[in-house]
């Protein structure tokens, strides 16, 4: 962990932080995910801006924060030393920040519903990080076999579209959607080349 500070301090921050205040949050202090998460209601009416940001550093469980973490390691400190740390974090934040744009605007004369987790930045970073490397297998929990990175990214796409609209659960399928769509367009603007190479890599398969 000494070295990722030293090589991707930011991924390693993001990382340390995000565990910390949400072990905390669930075991020593319950009252902090009230304080933190994202309510669109407060956020409209009472400015609370900062609950955009600070949703993204709580989650509802440990299997939550498991999933999220594993996924944000998984990707983020080879991002980082692709894109350069400022970059990194500028991506993160703004993924995390469009994430929830709709999420807001959706709910926003909704007082009770709640949102939280760090799922739309980190959505942000997988796809980012699939426009750096379109050829590397993706591998998913209790599926034996790893799945082309564009193809996950195709398929990811079409459900969180699907699910934010046509699906009613406890997941805010907006959040992926928007943060995804998010980390591929601010990488698109840093590694303008990128593009043609991924277009690139999908003819290469009709020859």
């Amino acid at each position: 962990m000494f070295i990722a500070f030293l090589e991707t301090p930011i991924s390693a921050l993001i990382l340390v932080i995000t565990i910390g205040i949400s072990l905390y949050s669930l075991f020593k202090d319950e009252t902090l995910i009230d304080k933190l998460i994202l309510h669109p209601y407060s956020v409209v009416r009472k400015r609370e801006y900062y609950r955009i940001i600070t949703s993204g550093l709580i989650h509802a469980d440990l299997w939550h924060l498991a999933f999220n973490m594993l996924s944000f390691q998984s990707f983020a400190f080879y991002l980082e030393r692709q894109l350069g740390s400022i970059p990194f974090l500028l991506l993160y934040l703004v993924c995390l920040v469009t994430s929830d744009i709709t999420t807001i605007l959706k709910n926003r004369d909704n007082a009770m519903y709640r949102s939280l987790g760090a799922s739309g930045a980190v959505s942000g970073v997988i796809f980012s990080f699939i426009l750096f490397f379109p050829g590397i297998e993706i591998g998913i929990l209790f599926i034996p076999f790893g799945i082309p990175a564009t193809v996950f990214g195709i398929l990811f796409l079409l459900y969180s579209y699907y699910s934010a609209n046509y699906q009613y659960d406890n997941i805010n399928h907006d959040a992926h959607l928007w943060g995804a769509l998010t980390g591929f367009a601010l990488t698109v603007v840093y590694e303008p080349s990128l593009l043609p190479n991924l277009l690139s890599y999908f003819s290469s398969y009709g020859r």
